[in-house]
C-alpha cells in the first residue's frame, strides 16, 4: 500500500502575498516555495486569472509547526471563500493558544471564545482575516 498524504491548499483569491506575510508574523510560517504568474513557461489559459495578475502567487508552500500548507492567489479576484472547512492548530500550551488565538482574531471573527474544556484547558474557533477557520487547542495538562 502506498503512502497516501492529504495537505491544505488554500485559495486566498489575490491575497496570498498578504497572508504569507500575516501567518509568517502570527504562526512563525516559513515560505518555502514562492511561484509566480509570469514564471509560468506559458501564460494561463484565457480568463484563468484577472488581467495584470503576473506577480500574484501561482503556487507556495509553507512550512507551519510540522505541516506544509499550500496556497495560491488563485483567480485573483481579491475575495477568498472558505466554507465548510477549518484548520485544527495544536500547540503546546494554553498560554500558547490564547496568544495565537487573540493573533488570529485581530481583524477577523471570533465563532467560540476561547477557554477551558472538558477536553483541553484551551479551545477556540476564530475566523482570521482571510475568512479562514481555525481551532485552537492546547495539549492536555497531563
Amino acid at each position: 500500500m502506498s503512502v497516501v498524504q492529504v495537505q491544505p491548499y488554500l485559495f486566498l483569491d489575490g491575497r496570498a502575498e498578504e497572508a504569507m506575510a500575516f501567518y509568517r508574523r502570527v504562526l512563525g510560517a516559513e515560505v518555502t516555495t514562492l511561484m509566480r504568474f509570469r514564471d509560468a513557461p506559458d501564460p494561463p489559459p484565457p480568463g484563468a486569472v484577472a488581467p495584470g495578475s503576473e506577480d500574484k502567487v501561482m503556487h507556495a508552500e509553507m512550512r507551519i509547526g510540522e505541516t506544509v500548507v499550500m496556497l495560491s492567489d488563485g483567480r485573483c479576484g481579491g475575495q477568498p471563500a472558505f466554507q465548510g472547512v477549518s484548520l485544527a492548530l495544536s500547540v503546546a500550551d494554553a498560554a500558547e493558544a490564547d496568544r495565537i488565538f487573540a493573533a488570529l482574531a485581530d481583524g477577523g471573527q471570533v465563532q467560540m471564545p476561547i477557554g477551558a474544556t472538558f477536553f483541553s484547558p484551551r479551545f477556540g474557533m476564530v475566523a482570521d482575516r482571510f475568512g479562514l477557520s481555525w481551532m485552537v487547542i492546547a495539549a492536555p495538562v497531563g
